[in-house]
């Protein structure tokens, strides 16, 4: 009972309040309000997952499945804004709430019991460090809390690499080639795979990754991301 008053104490005097509308949250919301949520820049590709933007992006990179993002990256728009505050702002809850939203959304869509596990694109150690943790894994959790696909860390990163932003297509494929290695392969043998990440723009990471994990012997790797940038 103490600390239930406790918290509504806190909640009083620091109310919390929603990341997108700054409006004050109720007790039943979480991070972004329900009127936000209704109104995020959602995309339709896991209705269409072999044939939309990002897969024909990716085309000739790798031989993945589908391709999916749960919204449209926008520039000082929403997704840009939430994405800021996961990878910025110190908020890996929000990476979370993302990956269960969407992962909810790939329920209703029949995307139940589809992968054997979820592989999250790994951060260099020393950034991981910094930042004190690894924003695609956060997503990870929560469309494994969503989908009941375990997630799994032995996919890792051994170089650092410099910032894929405002490198060109080809320069971010040559800036990730030989990064990625694979720790157990009885993670990915035969098995169909979710591989996630923050932001897809050219996809080369992605690529790379997904490749590492089709030569240790995955059946299939699926790509989604929690935006899609352009």
């Amino acid at each position: 009972m103490r600390f239930t008053f406790f918290n509504d104490f806190l909640a009083l005097v620091f109310p919390q309040t929603c990341a997108v509308c700054r409006s004050s949250l109720f007790d039943f919301e979480e991070l972004v309000c329900r009127s936000c949520q209704v109104q995020l820049p959602t995309t339709t590709y896991h209705q269409r997952p072999n044939n939309n933007d990002l897969a024909i992006k990716i085309m000739g990179l790798t031989q993945v499945g589908r391709v999916m993002a749960f919204l449209r990256y926008t520039k000082k728009g929403v997704s840009q804004q939430l994405l800021h505050q996961l990878k910025y702002r110190n908020q890996p809850e929000m990476g979370v709430l993302l990956g269960k939203m969407y992962g909810e959304e790939l329920v209703r869509s029949g995307y139940k019991d589809i992968w054997d596990g979820i592989f999250a694109i790994p951060l260099h150690p020393a950034k991981q460090k910094r930042r004190g943790y690894n924003q695609s894994m956060m997503f990870a959790e929560g469309l494994s809390d969503a989908l009941g696909s375990p997630v799994h860390d032995s996919l890792v990163r051994t170089k650092f690499t410099s910032t894929q932003t405002n490198k060109s297509r080809m320069e971010r494929i040559a800036n990730v080639e030989n990064v990625f290695s694979l720790v157990s392969a009885a993670d990915v043998r035969d098995k169909k795979l979710l591989l996630v990440d923050d932001v897809m723009t050219t996809g080369a990471t992605l690529a790379v990754a997904a490749n590492v994990l089709l030569a240790a012997g995955a059946a299939q790797v699926d790509l989604a991301v929690i935006a899609a940038g352009k």
